[in-house]
């Protein structure tokens, strides 16, 4: 095995990477990150690329997609306050190692490997560490991990932590009052009454797939993008030109008032999954966000058969929606043995918590009982 680390992608072999990432998952494919790299996304914001590569022969057996970060912007798995106490400590939580895709809570592969090779799975953990450890940083961060991963990163004894997202899932529903008659009276006529506001209002949803949007259209959908961070005092860190690059995997949804375009939603297709990502509006229209979101996205997943819809982080609305809580789960390596026993102490406390918020959640699903 030939082991490196690599700041940029345009040296790797697309296809090698790619049979690693399979077909399923958009974000760990290597279009998506190669376009994060080429069209301004990373640097500026604190991700840089230390991607890191195992190779046999020439050939590509296994690689993570790994970042050194000087912040926690983009992560969405919280840890500041593990920063704060390194501060107030003197010493430095930044930089640190990051294996995820910036920008993107979405579960997917983090330990690529051929075959599905624990041994090179497991090299690939090593080898994060073995970084951490040469390099003098904090820690390293697997995020959003899928299940395979993260039971062979349990085994490296990494502390553990998990959260909850909201995913609807589809039973091969024939449209979207059957979905709707899956659930108890009163969240069906919610929902009923919501996209009945929205058609009152005149508004019309339009979804066309990226390839087919005009310059106008691509305009107008990253102007949405870019006024929901303005709103939240936020920084809109993706480029048009990214957006532009990933067209063969993006799907806009549209709202028209009056025959003006008055809203926006930018959803990613994977094989069996929509992924919903970012929305905006220029005025606030009762239950839009709800339609543009969730409800058009639902009926989009029932006409092209597809499985599931992560709408993206955080929610708790979105369980009388249909999307039920899913454990979104992470593995980290503190160097420090001093903070890794507190943070160890720390993730326990928070596990009995979210367990006690995980019963909650699920004993308000809007399915029939």
């Amino acid at each position: 095995m030939q082991i490196s680390t690599v700041d940029s992608l345009s040296t790797v072999n697309a296809g090698q990477w790619n049979a690693l990432a399979g077909e399923d998952n958009p974000f760990i494919q290597y279009d998506f990150l190669r376009a994060l790299e080429q069209h301004d996304c990373l640097h500026e914001w604190g991700w840089q690329p230390q991607h890191i590569l195992i190779h046999e022969n020439d050939e590509l057996i296994g690689a993570c997609p790994a970042y050194l970060k000087n912040n926690s912007y983009g992560e969405f798995v919280f840890d500041w306050a593990w920063a704060d106490a390194y501060q107030r400590n003197q010493l430095n939580y930044y930089p640190k190692l990051v294996i995820s895709v910036p920008y993107t809570p979405a579960q997917g592969p983090r330990l690529l490997a051929r075959n599905n090779d624990k041994t090179i799975k497991m090299k690939l953990i090593e080898t994060a560490i073995e970084y951490v450890e040469k390099e003098k940083l904090s820690s390293a961060h697997w995020l959003f991990c899928e299940d395979d991963d993260i039971n062979t990163l349990n085994k490296e004894n990494l502390l553990m932590r998990f959260d909850y997202q909201f995913h609807w899932q589809n039973h091969d529903y024939e449209n979207f009052e059957h979905f709707l008659a899956q659930l108890s009276s009163k969240k069906r006529k919610n929902i009923k009454r919501e996209r009945r506001i929205v058609a009152n209002n005149n508004i019309r949803m339009i979804v066309k797939p990226g390839s087919e949007l005009s310059e106008e259209e691509w305009q107008t959908l990253y102007n949405f993008y870019q006024i929901t961070f303005m709103k939240k005092s936020g920084t809109a860190t993706l480029t048009l030109e990214f957006f532009q690059a990933m067209a063969h995997k993006l799907v806009a949804i549209f709202a028209q008032h009056e025959n003006k375009i008055v809203a926006g939603a930018i959803c990613f297709q994977g094989k069996n999954t929509l992924y919903g990502r970012h929305w905006g509006c220029y005025e606030n229209y009762d239950s839009l966000h709800f339609e543009a979101c969730y409800y058009t996205g639902i009926e989009y997943c029932i006409k092209h058969g597809l499985k599931y819809f992560e709408p993206g982080a955080q929610g708790e609305h979105k369980i009388s929606r249909g999307f039920l809580p899913v454990k979104t789960q992470s593995a980290h390596y503190i160097a420090d043995k001093n903070f890794r026993n507190a943070i160890n102490d720390f993730l326990q406390r928070e596990r009995r918590a979210m367990l006690d918020y995980g019963k909650e959640l699920n004993q308000a699903s809007p399915f029939k009982k």
